[in-house]
């Protein structure tokens, strides 16, 4: 798309007034007001209303012996009586008459559907292919003799999508697409079905500005964020800046690039343009929760249960409520409220598993998760859910595909590399996972841990020059380490490694820091013994050799560094050493990184051992080459 494109808001308002006529006539209520949202935005653009064409579309598509059959039945539709609807269009022939009663139809099973499911019931079952069937042979016959309108073909692709017949469904949402611009409804069932940024610009669409919003929208959709926050600040720029989807959908894009503040700021100067807003309030409160914003998130639940306690967003962030109490069970009520209203309500069946997580209720994880999957095969939380579920069981090769899955979707999150390091460590492929832990390292360690890791496993291979340089950059944030044991297993190597090449000074240094750790202080105690014994050893040594030289006992002309005055220096330089060190070893370990960069920038989660030793031969050269101690 270009970053500058023209567009007139005289017609865009024009075709919005239209599209919501046209919606509101056939049932479409949630594309109507989507539709109407998008119009109060831009309530500054004066069009003529009440006379003209959008008067006239009113009474458009609607036979004039029709029309006391369709009020009639429209009237029932509102009130949700869908199969009295249906009985009153069956003979209708206009195109008005003629969608509602396949709507109606339509809704009649799905309601149907809806309220025999029992608690157990799957999301995606095979029950409704049989209800659907006289419907879809009907909608494929007059497909087939291109009777089918607009609003038709987006039916029929809802059908196509329910039966899971998606690449069907993608050609007819595209041909509904380009019959009816401006019926949303059909935008928004084809975008999960986009794959990719190819399929997304080789699809036909027409050249409406309705199509920016949807690419924006696919971007986000496709975790492609600056993308999309591109597609919607230009829009923002062109007109649309009062327009209430706009910002949400920023708000979602800074949430996936884990701006958890900038989302909160849009999203509460959203919650105060529309105080009883319900949409998306779930994606709120999921980032009040990130942030453990207990008290906006009280205030949040109590504001939705005012506004309205059966709605599944409402239920959503009162279980989110919840959780942050750590009461999980009542949290798991309101999620299964949730998903009573709404079975395909994707935020519920995921949170609803990491409750059960919270619960050790592993199995009912799972269930949860697999059916977060069913209603959105890209949501990241429930792949890496399941990844984790399998890990507790047990299981790496299954926790391995679900974490390889989440890694696909979210492929710069360190999060999914380093679970994937941690399996393939289990599988016993160490150059596999050292290969995860330099890529988490290098796109970004949000959890402070893959250097630990890598050095870890260095350390397993007996290959301790390597996991050197990584410790000193892991220590040298100790302030972020939110895993004390770590920091203390990485000092007391670290001191070890400095006390075996007889660095006492920076050996002493790192002992020193285990002092303050229950759990190393013994370890730490007896090192610095070690260290004490060994200065002493070396400083009658050097005494007795001096001394011999000069002829004189006890001569001392050069003033040892390790005794007298010399070690009073040594001592006060000790940490200025260290730093000295840390800063050396630091452009070595970004070295190191540079080269694996090289190996692993385009490699998908599943290396190749070729690789892995070569990246192994090259990053022991890289260390010899600067200097280090190296005994291989």
């Amino acid at each position: 798309m270009d970053e500058t494109f023209s567009l007139s808001l005289k017609e865009v308002k024009q075709d919005l007034v239209l599209g919501i006529v046209e919606c509101n006539k056939r049932g479409l209520v949630q594309s109507a007001k989507w539709l109407s949202e998008l119009n109060h935005g831009l309530s500054d653009v004066a069009v003529k209303t009440g006379v003209g064409k959008s008067f006239e579309n009113l009474f458009a598509g609607v036979g004039a012996e029709e029309y006391d059959d369709y009020v009639l039945a429209k009237s029932y539709f509102d009130v949700r009586e869908y199969d009295r609807c249906a009985h009153f269009t069956r003979n209708c022939a206009s195109p008005v008459p003629k969608f509602l009663h396949m709507y109606a139809s339509y809704m009649s099973k799905e309601k149907k559907r809806l309220d025999n499911m029992s608690d157990n019931s799957i999301v995606n079952g095979n029950s409704h292919v049989k209800d659907f069937s006289d419907l879809l042979t009907t909608l494929r016959t007059e497909h087939g003799q291109r009777k089918l309108d607009g609003y038709c073909l987006y039916l029929y692709g809802v059908i196509l999508k329910k039966l899971d017949l998606n690449q069907m469904a993608v050609q007819i949402f595209v041909e509904a697409i380009n019959a009816e611009p401006t019926m949303w409804g059909s935008w928004l069932e084809l975008a999960p079905l986009v794959t990719d940024k190819a399929m997304l610009q080789n699809l036909k669409l027409p050249n409406h500005w309705m199509k920016q919003i949807f690419i924006g929208y696919t971007y986000i959709e496709l975790f492609l964020n600056d993308e999309g926050i591109k597609i919607f600040e230009n829009l923002q720029a062109n007109g649309f800046g009062k327009c209430i989807f706009i910002p949400t959908q920023l708000a979602i894009a800074f949430s996936n690039k884990r701006d958890v503040d900038k989302s909160i700021e849009i999203f509460q100067h959203l919650h105060e343009m529309d105080p009883f807003r319900l949409d998306n309030l779930d994606s709120y409160s999921n980032l009040l929760f990130v942030k453990d914003m207990k008290t906006e998130m009280a205030h949040l639940a109590h504001k939705a249960v005012d506004i309205n306690k059966y709605s599944p967003e409402t239920c959503c962030v009162v279980g989110n409520y919840y959780s942050i109490r750590a009461d999980h069970h009542k949290a798991v009520v309101y999620f299964q409220r949730a998903l009573k209203l709404n079975p395909r309500y994707l935020s519920a069946w995921t949170l609803m598993g990491h409750e059960f997580m919270e619960m050790k209720n592993t199995n009912a994880a799972i269930q949860s998760y697999r059916q977060a999957v069913e209603v959105n095969r890209r949501d990241f939380r429930a792949w890496y859910g399941l990844g984790q579920a399998y890990e507790i069981l047990k299981m790496p090769f299954y926790s391995l595909h679900y974490y390889k899955a989440a890694q696909q979707l979210r492929p710069y999150d360190s999060r999914m590399l380093v679970a994937l390091g941690e399996t393939y460590e289990k599988l016993e492929k160490a150059s596999t996972a050292l290969k995860c832990y330099q890529k988490a390292y290098n796109v970004g360690d949000i959890e402070g841990v893959a250097l630990y890791n890598l050095a870890r496993l260095y350390e397993k291979q007996n290959q301790i020059e390597k996991a050197i340089p990584a410790l000193l950059r892991f220590c040298s944030n100790e302030n972020a380490i939110a895993d004390k044991s770590s920091l203390c297993h990485a000092y007391m190597t670290l001191g070890n490694f400095y006390e075996k090449n007889e660095q006492f000074d920076k050996a002493s240094h790192f002992a020193y820091k285990c002092l303050d750790h229950e759990d190393t202080k013994r370890e730490a105690e007896a090192l610095l013994k070690t260290i004490a014994n060994k200065r002493q050893q070396k400083t009658a040594a050097a005494a007795s050799s001096s001394s011999a030289a000069a002829g004189t006992p006890g001569a001392d002309p050069e003033g040892d560094s390790e005794s007298g005055e010399g070690k009073g220096k040594a001592s006060d330089m000790d940490l200025e050493e260290v730093e000295m060190d840390e800063s050396n070893v630091g452009r070595m370990v970004d070295m190191v990184m540079a080269q694996d960069d090289m190996l692993v920038e385009n490699d998908e989660p599943e290396f190749q051992q070729e690789q892995a030793a070569e990246l192994e031969n090259s990053t022991l050269s890289i260390i010899m080459e600067d200097g280090s101690d190296a005994n291989e």
